[in-house]
């Protein structure tokens, strides 16, 4: 169990520094391999606010401030409305049951959500046609706001922040610390919102593992930061993209 969730931590968090696509993506479905549903929620929240505090101490010096007032606050408002959102389907009954061999799956509307939205990013992570995806610096507070309610909504923030903050002249640094800075507040954003419908915990949860997994997100990152200059994108993009189906596909089924 430490050792699946380390290792998921460690390269998710590696992962994120680059492409943006949430560490929850694959941290979640780990955690829920071994713990109910909402205390896997609760648990990825804590190592997932953790791990973006570490990124921004590690490179949030560089963001631009002018861009962050223009795409971060409106992305802070959507973000209400997108957690709100996740609340709302979470409470809705199940759309079907079935069963593999012994073994029982539900198909909820909140999994089929954030499924179906998980292979969607996929396919801008893995399509040609949207690698080179950027919009007008004008756009910026509507690509703030529109990434903000899917961050809040699924945690998948990371393709369409990049499509709107590649074309708000920034270099390399600047442009992945502004995103980290967004990613940030939008995380703080969302989670005040699920702490009111997740509640506590409580006893179901492992503490040490929550921090052995904290302390393997933070060395991914750290990681990663120290290979800014030397990894591909594309080869990120292509990594992240098959991971989004792949999950995106479980979650939709109801397999995990």
């Amino acid at each position: 169990m430490y050792v699946i969730v380390c290792l998921v931590a460690l390269g998710a968090s590696f992962l994120t520094l680059f492409s943006g696509f949430g560490l929850s993506t694959l941290l979640m479905p780990a955690f829920a391999l071994f713990f109910p549903l909402e205390t896997a929620i609760a648990m990825t929240a804590v190592v997932h606010l953790a791990n973006n505090a570490f990124k921004l101490a590690l490179v949030g010096r560089k963001a631009d401030k002018h861009v962050l007032l223009k795409f971060a606050l409106p992305g802070i408002a959507a973000a209400f409305a997108g957690a709100w959102l996740l609340n709302y389907f979470s409470e809705l009954p199940p759309i079907a049951d079935y069963a593999i061999g012994q073994w029982g799956f539900q198909i909820t509307p909140v999994k089929l959500v954030i499924g179906l939205l998980m292979i969607g990013f996929a396919l801008i992570e893995l399509l040609p046609r949207f690698e080179k995806m950027a919009f007008a610096k004008k756009w910026l507070p509507l690509g703030g706001a529109i990434s903000g309610f899917f961050g809040g909504l699924s945690g998948h923030q990371g393709a369409l922040r990049s499509a709107f903050l590649s074309k708000a002249g920034l270099e390399k640094e600047a442009f992945i610390a502004t995103g980290v800075v967004t990613a940030f507040l939008i995380d703080l954003t969302r989670l005040s919102v699920y702490a009111g419908h997740l509640g506590t915990i409580g006893t179901d949860a492992d503490w040490v593992l929550v921090a052995a997994a904290i302390v393997a997100a933070f060395a991914g990152a750290f990681i990663g930061s120290r290979l800014l200059e030397k990894v591909t994108l594309r080869v990120v993009q292509i990594i992240v993209g098959v991971m989004l189906a792949l999950v995106g596909i479980l979650l939709a089924v109801g397999l995990i």
